[in-house]
């Protein structure tokens, strides 16, 4: 099937001085010339010279979303090379109809051979390769398609953000797109510099992304209309201030200098690799070298537990602490396997984003979930589908399979009675339940007064087992209900330790009655704040 080829061509970063000769004259030669957009520049010369051309400026209008905007720009110049149709099924508005746009005039000069005169030629702001979605999509439906794409370049925006900025992109340089910038693209060790910063929502957008790296108040650099004469316009401002600013269009974009500053490189995940690799280098921690896995293997139960306490104490300075001393642990047994071969930080990363998107099919396939249950379902089911694929027989393994041993004995009864329970292992209500906790509770009775310490412990222990099925059955977590009373005692217990101080007293000079009063007090106070501060 004969197409016509599409040679894409750049019309450079703005100024019409800096157009080059050569795509200068395709542009004059070109029978039929489309332009992604009529504001740039460079459109003035193009009228002027009397320069026929037609636009896809009415295709943003149309379509809710840049990318599909590209899309329909792409279909329209793949379906005019395929038909070479003038007119309706280009879907660009003709140049004799549209505003600005001029007819052709009597002198094509600069044409070149007979194919190229049957070319289109689609000329996009600064560089094609650069920044230019619509290119990409041509390039990639050549590849299937009967369709012949040539890319003659052009001065990207780059060129002229080198200069007019006055940096080195071999100083180490990253090339963002301000539309689907993600704090995880940021390396403030790089120069950045952040395009397509079309108006001031896209400018609030990056504003929160840098916020991520940096401090509100870091300066940043705005560029309007870089290298372009009269018009360019360089602002440097706080990094809050980003979106306040007025005169974003089409040739606006935001640099942020390269920084060495520790403070942002310890901002960075990739930092903290190389801190704690560092420590256990033989340049390293004499104390860190020497550590094992089960060395520290009680520094981890710690640190959870510490971490737990400040999300009990509802203490964000606390959390922010202590979830570093966890994710520290992390670090350190995967960095010693890392030392071994086994694997890095990034293998551990990579299994647990896997895990995660496999695990919520809801939310990443195609399955749904309309409430909290449904989500919980489809993560069984996943889970299940994990198993099966690493060669798990599910007829052979225990139900109760899956619950660490190492758990505190409390978690680990609630945790076995729940997999006992999905399979129907249950009573149908909380009734029998409590007359079973009556029942252990008598038996352990029986057990004191017998004094047989083995029956004792025993019976104790069913007890105990009987009140977490209670736990079960009003969705309390034992854990959490144990954990407040614990804290509630320690309350209780340290305002009877205040009211001795008060009085000059120790607990050798008092009794359990004056003991009892003041805890009898306590609970008063606990209540009586309790009141006041509710809504």
């Amino acid at each position: 099937m004969a197409t016509s080829p599409i040679i894409i061509v750049g019309l450079g970063s703005g100024d019409p001085d800096q157009l080059s000769l050569g795509i200068w004259r395709r542009l004059q030669g070109a029978k039929r010339l489309y332009l992604r957009t009529e504001k740039h520049p460079v459109v003035s010369l193009l009228k002027e010279s009397g320069i026929a051309y037609e636009t896809f400026d009415h295709m943003y209008e149309q379509h809710d979303s840049f990318p599909d905007v590209y899309e329909a720009i792409a279909n329209a110049l793949i379906q005019e090379a395929v038909t070479g149709a003038r007119s309706g099924t280009a879907q660009a508005a003709s140049s004799s109809d549209r505003a600005g746009a001029v007819p052709i005039g009597p002198d094509r000069s600069g044409a070149g051979s007979a194919g190229e005169e049957a070319a289109i030629v689609y000329a996009v702001p600064g560089h094609p390769m650069v920044a230019e979605r619509t290119v990409a999509l041509l390039r990639e439906r050549a590849e299937t398609e009967p369709i012949s794409i040539q890319v003659l370049g052009g001065e990207s925006f780059l060129d002229q953000a080198f200069v007019s900025l006055g940096f080195d992109p071999i100083e180490g340089f990253a090339l963002l797109d301000a539309a689907e910038l993600q704090p995880g693209h940021i390396r403030p060790e790089l120069h950045t510099v952040i395009g397509q910063v079309y108006d001031a929502y896209t400018a609030s957008d990056v504003k929160l992304a840098l916020m991520e790296r940096y401090p509100d108040d870091y300066e940043v650099v705005i560029g309007h209309a870089l290298g372009v004469g009269g018009e360019e316009r360089i602002l440097r401002v706080p990094l809050y201030e980003l979106d306040r600013q007025s005169g974003y269009g089409n040739l606006s974009l935001i640099y942020v200098p390269r920084s060495d500053d520790p403070m942002l490189r310890n901002r960075t995940f990739e930092r903290l690799h190389e801190i704690v690799s560092i420590l256990r280098s033989p340049e390293g921690c004499p104390w860190d070298r020497e550590q094992t896995h089960v060395s520290i293997r009680k520094n981890f139960i710690e640190e959870l537990y510490e971490a737990l306490e400040a999300i009990d104490n509802d203490d964000p300075d606390g959390m922010q602490e202590e979830f570093g001393d966890v994710i520290l642990q992390v670090m350190l047994h995967s960095q010693m396997e890392e030392e071994l071969g086994s694997f890095s930080v990034y293998d551990v990363i990579q299994s647990l984003n896997e895990k995660l998107i496999f695990r919520h099919p809801h939310v990443f396939g195609d399955n749904s979930a309309q409430d909290a249950q449904e989500a919980l379902s489809n993560w069984e089911q996943m889970k299940a589908e994990e198993k099966r694929k690493k060669g798990i027989d599910a007829e052979r393994s225990s139900k109760l399979d899956g619950i660490p041993p190492d758990l505190p004995a409390l978690m680990k009864a609630y945790k076995l009675q729940k997999k006992a329970a999905k399979v129907g292992f249950d009573w149908d209500d909380i009734k029998p339940v409590l007359s079973k906790v009556e029942e252990e509770l008598q038996e352990l009775r029986e057990a004191i007064a017998s004094g047989d310490q083995e029956a004792q412990c025993n019976e104790l222990g069913d007890l105990l087992f009987a009140v977490v099925n209670a736990s079960r059955f009003i969705e309390a977590d034992p854990e959490e209900a144990l954990s407040r009373t614990n804290r509630k005692f320690k309350r209780r217990f340290q305002y009877i330790e205040g009211q001795l101080r008060i009085n000059g007293k120790s607990f050798d000079q008092t009794d359990l009655l004056e003991m009892d009063r003041w805890w009898e007090e306590a609970k008063k106070h606990a209540s009586s704040d309790f009141r006041h501060n509710s809504p």
